[in-house]
């Protein structure tokens, strides 16, 4: 099992959502306000008056196939609004209730 975080501008809230209807992935989380800044470029986002953009983040725990089909379909989706930032992040799960 494979634990994915994906981290994008809010404006992608419901691209991300319809990935996961698309791909059959019912069970997740989802912070709608994440501030931060990514690593290698882009603008902040901290939802201040300087900065007023926003992150959402979702956090989805998968089995392998599935985190290798999200993140097929978050690549395509990043390829097509790259400007408004979207990066993924993925675990090991040992276990699980």
């Amino acid at each position: 099992m494979k634990a994915v975080f994906i981290i994008y501008g809010q404006s992608l809230t419901e691209p991300v959502e319809h990935l996961l209807d698309k791909l059959q992935i019912r069970g997740f989380t989802r912070w709608t306000e994440t501030h931060g800044r990514g690593s290698e470029s882009g603008e902040p986002h901290y939802g201040t008056h300087a900065w007023p953009s926003k992150n959402a983040s979702t956090l989805a725990v998968v089995s392998d196939d599935e985190a290798k089909r999200l993140l097929n379909g978050l690549r395509r989706l990043n390829e097509q609004a790259d400007e408004q930032g979207l990066n993924a992040f993925v675990w090991s799960i040992e276990d699980k209730l």
